[in-house]
């Protein structure tokens, strides 16, 4: 008999894990990142939700601000240094100061095998995956250690733990997104900076939906390779990243937590 506790995702209550924080959370408008927004708002933060469009935060900014969060938008494209850097000027401008950035951005590739992989999608991950958290991590470290220090959690994937042949660089570029989370770990810590990653795995979001598009099959593929047997919720990645920026995590910095119901044990 199935366990119902392995099958069906817990109910959680705000208890102020974020309380009087001011939090920037990218890829806000769907997925992993709107439901970091509306958790982290619960929870007690001010967030300032970015993404390419602030058009398409909108709705995630009214559903904050409707169960009394605040919230605001701020445009953002990860693919381009000056965007990034001014959103987090943004940030500045609205609230004086930033206590944690939840750097969620993705983009997918083309699915398929490495040596049909476009130098064009290639050059879309490295943009995004790689020097767009790079870039990103830098400015708001600098806008955290004005107020003493702060926390960054970077989205990686399960992909990045092991060979990755459908997507190889999207895996590639988390991979080394991980390792420039330790980096920024050990370099920042003494100025009380900590520096996270999470790895979700399947996880029911619409960049999964395009992935099926693309591929049918692979939601039952992905989801018959989970222990827990069944992909992870939005809101359950975004409850793992709330834990690592809120002070509860004071002594965790320079880990990568999977979130993958066990695919990758």
């Amino acid at each position: 008999m199935t366990n119902d506790t392995s099958t069906t995702p817990p109910t959680t209550h705000p208890i102020g894990l974020l309380a009087g924080k001011v939090v920037l959370i990218s890829g806000a408008s769907r997925g992993i990142g709107a439901a970091a927004a509306r958790l982290f708002a619960r929870e007690g933060a001010a967030v300032v939700l970015a993404a390419r469009s602030t058009d398409a935060l909108d709705a995630v900014v009214a559903a904050v601000r409707a169960d009394g969060g605040t919230a605001d938008a701020v445009a953002l494209d990860l693919a381009d240094p000056a965007s990034i850097r001014a959103a987090v000027d943004r940030v500045d401008a609205l609230h004086g100061r930033l206590d944690g950035a939840f750097n969620n951005g993705a983009a997918i590739q083309q699915p398929g095998p490495l040596d049909t992989t476009s130098d064009e999608d290639l050059d879309t991950q490295f943009a995004v995956n790689f020097r767009g958290h790079w870039v990103a991590m830098t400015a708001e470290a600098a806008l955290m250690r004005r107020s003493g220090g702060g926390a960054i959690v970077n989205t990686s994937s399960v992909g990045s733990r092991r060979a990755n042949p459908a997507l190889p660089a999207y895996g590639a570029m988390k991979r080394a997104l991980n390792s420039i989370t330790e980096t920024a770990a050990v370099t920042w810590a003494p100025e009380g900076i900590r520096v996270n990653g999470i790895t979700p795995g399947g996880t029911a979001t619409e960049m999964i939906d395009a992935w099926e598009a693309a591929t049918p099959g692979i939601v039952e593929q992905i989801t018959a390779s989970v222990p827990l047997g069944r992909m992870a919720r939005p809101e359950e990645v975004a409850e793992v990243a709330a834990w690592l920026l809120s002070d509860r995590a004071s002594m965790v910095t320079g880990a990568s937590v999977p979130v993958d119901g066990g695919a990758g044990a």
